[in-house]
């Protein structure tokens, strides 16, 4: 793939929405989103559907699918070559007319308990196999193709949709609450990382929970820290998991941050995998220590005889 192909033959919606990156105000033909590279309380980054291609109010700066997947990751452009790769739909820009008639399909077509074995491999990849229970089985028709996927559902009845291909938003993007009448918050990210910390840490008494589903929530959390008398953190280690943090902080200065628990791993759910991984490392060396050692005992007892 090239920068022409990835640049004209994938939806830059779609692109965005890989980053959990969702509208604020949409219509047929354009789109308004917060700005991703800082802060801001009214979005300043529009997205032309028939160009294809973003523009930032608030620095000027234009973006197609290439530049704004490095601005995103900050990475080279082969990097972001690398990165669009798995788009592999075709996309067709629409014309204006198109633009103004075409509407989005999207609609769920089942939900029931996780059992399709897609899925539960996802969750073992995850090491979250144990978490099934709080996810559900999503099907859904997104222009009358059928997917499926773990869904994660928010307070405003829409599903957070993960499988190794997908990373989208069905019905309207928010956040999660879970409320267990405590006075201490968690704060995620994501439900990863929430169900990460639940076999990570147990809990006797329940605290309350805030999964945001994407950073670019938070500004709709500030209302919540002031029935609390503790918040702590578990977000991401890179840019856009400081950002998070620093929001919080200035509504909620005594909140803690926990992100130094599980450095340098980026989030909770890597730092999850990592100590699976050791665990089962321990386990066959203590094993290989024992073959060796009964073979030792084994040629003591020869030599005796």
């Amino acid at each position: 793939m090239n920068c022409k192909q990835a640049n004209e033959n994938i939806s830059i919606r779609e692109v965005l929405e890989s980053f959990s990156l969702f509208p604020s105000k949409d219509n047929a033909k354009s789109a308004f989103y917060h700005a991703i590279d800082r802060e801001e309380r009214t979005p300043s980054l529009v997205v032309n559907f028939t160009k294809n291609t973003a523009f930032d109010f608030g620095t000027g700066m234009m973006y197609d699918n290439v530049s704004i997947v490095q601005a995103i990751k900050r990475c080279s452009v082969s990097d972001a070559l690398e990165y669009l790769s798995r788009f592999d739909f075709p996309y067709k820009k629409p014309s204006v007319t198109e633009a103004i008639t075409a509407e989005k399909k999207n609609e769920i077509l089942e939900v029931k308990e996780v059992s399709h074995p897609a899925l539960l491999d996802y969750l073992k990849s995850r090491k979250l196999e144990s978490q099934k229970s709080a996810l559900s089985e999503v099907h859904y028709r997104i222009n009358d193709k059928r997917y499926f996927g773990l869904g994660f559902k928010n307070d405003s009845g829409g599903y957070e949709i993960r499988s190794r291909f997908s990373k989208i938003c069905l019905g309207k993007k928010d956040i999660t609450t879970i409320k267990n009448n405590s006075e201490n918050l968690k704060v995620f990210e994501g439900f990863t990382d929430y169900l990460s910390l639940k076999i990570l840490e147990p809990e006797k008494t329940p605290s309350d929970y805030l999964i945001l589903n994407s950073v670019a929530m938070v500004h709709k959390t500030s209302g919540l820290f002031g029935n609390y008398k503790s918040v702590e953190m578990y977000l991401d280690n890179d840019r856009a998991g400081e950002q998070c943090r620093d929001s919080i902080l200035k509504i909620f200065p005594e909140a803690d941050d926990r992100s130094n628990e599980y450095f340098p791993h980026q989030d909770l759910n890597d730092f999850l995998i990592s100590q699976e991984e050791k665990t089962l490392e321990n386990k066959l060396e203590k094993n290989q220590t024992a073959i060796h050692e009964s073979e030792e005992n084994q040629n003591i007892y020869r030599r005796k005889r």
